[in-house]
C-alpha cells in the first residue's frame, strides 16, 4: 500500500468543502421554498401597520431606530457624558443630522 500524499488530503478537503457547499444551498433553497408564505404574510403586515425600520440594536433608542434619532439622545445623561453602549460607536448618524 502506498502512504498518501498531501494532494490526496488537499483533495479530500476540497471535495468535503464541495459537498457542504452543496448542502448548505440545497437548504436554503428547501427553507426558501417552506417559509415563502409565511414571509409574504410577515411584509404584508409590515406594509398594512406601516412599522418603521429595522431594530439593529437593543440597548438604547438612538441605536435601535438610527434614522428616527434626533440630535441629543446620546446625551440625555449630560453633554459630556461617554458614550457606554457599544453599539453606538458602530451606527453613524443619519444623513440629515450629521454636520455639513
Amino acid at each position: 500500500m502506498t502512504p498518501a500524499r498531501k494532494s490526496d488530503a488537499f483533495g479530500l478537503l476540497v471535495l468535503a468543502g464541495l459537498v457542504g457547499l452543496a448542502i448548505a444551498f440545497t437548504h436554503a433553497e428547501v427553507r426558501e421554498r417552506l417559509s415563502g408564505p409565511g414571509l409574504r404574510e410577515k411584509a404584508a403586515l409590515v406594509e398594512r401597520l406601516e412599522l418603521t425600520d429595522l431594530a439593529l440594536f437593543t440597548d438604547a433608542r438612538y441605536a435601535r431606530h438610527p434614522s428616527m434619532a434626533d440630535r441629543h439622545t446620546p446625551f440625555q445623561d449630560g453633554p459630556l457624558s461617554m458614550e457606554h453602549f457599544p453599539s453606538g460607536s458602530l451606527v453613524l448618524p443619519p444623513p440629515h443630522l450629521r454636520p455639513r
